[in-house]
Formats: C-alpha cells, sequence, structure tokens
C-alpha cells in the first residue's frame, strides 16, 4: 500500500506511517513535475497547503481512497472532486489551535507592550519612558470573527487577562459554550463587532463568501486605534484596502499571519510601519507539528483500514460543524 507525502512532515509521523505501508516522502514533490507519477499508484496522499488537490489531480491517482491535511485549511482541496470520486479527506482536527491561540496573544501582547523595540532605544542610549508608556490588555475588547476551537481558546486566555470577548459566528448558537459558559457577548453583525474591538482577530475559512470579507467598508466601520490580526487565510482580506485604510488613518495597524499570496513579492504592505509580518507560522510550533503528523498518519491509516476517522471532512461543501469558525 503506497503512502505519497509531498509536502514536509514531522519524523513521528513518518515513522507511523511506515509502519503500515510504504511511504514516498519528498517535502519538494508537491513542486515536482513527478508529483502525477507518484500519486498514480498512491492510494493516500498527505499533504499541507502548496499543493493544489485539483479534480485532474485526483483523476490520475485512480487508487486514491484518502487524502490527510497537515493542518486543518481546506482552500487547496477540491472536496466537491473528492466526494464525487469517493475519496476522504482527514484534517489535523484541533491539533494546532493552542499555537494559534497562543500566537494571537503574541501578537496582542508585542502590540500594546513593544518589550523589543524599547530594548534596542535603550540599547542605543535613551531612556525614553514616556514613549513606551502604552496600555493594558485588561479592559479591551477582543472581537473574534469566528467562534470554533480557536477563538474558544483564545475566549478562555482573554477573560484571565480581564478582556471583554465579542465575537460574530453565525453558526454558534446562544447556549453554546461560548457565550454560554464563557461569557462571550455574540455580536448580530460583523459591522457590530468590528465598531467595539480594540483587537479584531480573524478566524474563519477562506470561501466565496468570505473572499476579502474585510475590505474598506469593515477598515471604516473599526476604530482608528484598532488592530487587525489575521491568522486564517489572507485571501479574506483585502490587502489593497487594508494599505488604503492604514495610510487614512481609520485602523491603528495589522498583524498578518497570512498573505493572499505567499510568499509575497514587492507588496505594498511592506512600505508600511503599523504592519506586522510573519510567514505563516502561528500554527507551527514544535509541540503542535508533533501532535499534526500524528493526528493525521493515525487519521490516514484508520481510512485505509476501512475505519470511521474522527477527523474526516464531511459534506460536499468541505465546512463541517468542528471547521466552520476557527481557522
Amino acid at each position: 500500500m503506497k503512502i505519497v507525502v509531498s509536502e514536509w512532515m514531522e519524523e513521528v509521523g513518518l515513522r507511523r506511517l511506515a509502519e503500515y505501508g510504504q511511504v514516498m516522502y519528498d517535502p519538494d514533490l508537491w513542486r515536482s513535475r513527478y508529483l502525477w507519477n507518484e500519486v498514480r499508484e498512491a492510494e493516500a496522499l498527505i499533504v499541507r497547503n502548496q499543493i493544489q488537490v485539483t479534480d485532474e489531480l485526483l483523476g490520475a491517482g485512480e487508487r486514491l481512497r484518502v487524502i490527510g491535511r497537515l493542518g486543518v485549511g481546506l482552500d487547496n482541496i477540491d472536496l466537491e472532486a473528492a466526494g464525487r470520486r469517493g475519496v476522504q479527506v482527514v484534517v489535523a482536527r484541533n491539533a494546532n489551535a493552542i499555537s494559534v491561540a497562543e500566537y494571537v496573544f503574541s501578537a496582542m501582547l508585542h502590540w500594546i507592550r513593544p518589550l523589543l523595540e524599547a530594548s534596542e532605544d535603550v540599547k542605543t542610549g535613551h531612556w525614553n519612558r514616556r514613549r513606551f508608556t502604552t496600555g493594558e490588555l485588561y479592559g479591551k475588547t477582543l472581537g473574534l470573527v469566528g467562534l470554533g476551537e480557536i477563538g474558544t481558546r483564545l475566549a478562555i486566555r482573554a477573560k484571565c487577562f480581564g478582556m471583554q470577548v465579542t465575537a460574530y459566528d453565525p453558526y454558534v448558537a446562544p447556549f453554546d459554550m461560548p457565550p454560554a459558559d464563557l461569557g462571550v457577548s455574540m455580536c448580530p453583525s460583523l459591522e457590530d463587532l468590528l465598531a467595539s474591538a480594540d483587537f479584531v482577530s480573524l478566524h474563519l475559512p477562506l470561501t466565496r463568501e468570505t473572499y476579502h470579507m474585510i475590505n474598506y467598508d469593515a477598515f471604516a466601520r473599526m476604530k482608528p486605534t484598532a488592530v487587525l490580526i489575521n491568522t486564517a487565510r489572507g485571501g479574506v482580506v483585502d490587502e489593497e484596502a487594508l494599505v488604503t485604510a492604514l495610510r487614512q488613518g481609520l485602523l491603528g495597524g495589522a498583524v498578518l499571519d497570512v498573505l493572499e499570496h505567499e510568499p509575497p513579492d514587492g507588496s505594498p504592505l511592506f512600505h508600511e510601519e503599523r504592519v506586522i509580518l510573519t510567514p505563516h507560522i502561528a500554527g507551527l510550533t514544535e509541540e503542535s507539528q508533533d501532535r499534526v503528523s500524528r493526528l493525521v498518519a493515525e487519521e490516514v491509516i484508520r481510512v485505509l483500514r476501512g475505519e470511521r476517522s474522527n477527523c474526516v471532512v464531511r459534506g460536499i461543501s468541505g465546512v463541517s460543524n468542528d471547521q466552520r469558525g476557527s481557522r
């Protein structure tokens, strides 16, 4: 039984797969012309987010039974074609949620207490206490666009810091845990959330409906001091509109871990002082990657054995209840 791993995977996952089948591993296979040749004989294909799993590629893999996604984003997989061809898709459900939640908190803390900049300033001979007298997270409002697993973990942490937490997610019911037990205030519309939040954190999938959801009109509704944090997908944010809004003073800044084109080439965001850019690392910690690799390996093997996977994506839409709001 052949298992093709076309992008980087931790050794712990590869070892587990090798216990079950013949593993063809090449972290650069996604960009190679030999990819299709390898897929033709494979019963399982494991990917990250570089490769586009199209209907054509699925058709080339006539023996394919399962796609394993080393992550949770699904915009690079043609889910309708997979369903039509009887190929199951499993994701690393919740395996990197802690890492993303901690990244967002790190972004907020860095923004409000810029210790690195203060240290560099001191080392150059200054003692600018007034310059680095900033604010507190306590009492600020964190607005979550999407309240799935990551958003819920963020809400728990924010409450511990004394923050107010609001959320917009049409798939969350009034008696679900976040509003009922955590005290998250559900906003009736995205516009209401944007108008009230000091930090706006995005946790939703990239779909036709969410593409450029955060556009110029959205920025115009935000507080002029508000900060946008995006760890979801770059396409959710209209980057040209963001640059315009920043230059017009419509919001305070942005922390972007994801961009519409990765890696970016000559983006105008490079020249914006109030934008922090990181290379799609929010979900990448040593601990999370170990969990992701272990989980995907186990779930792919479950499908190959004919067993039920708890991490399989259900429905042609490709978004299960567990995935709708947190990615």
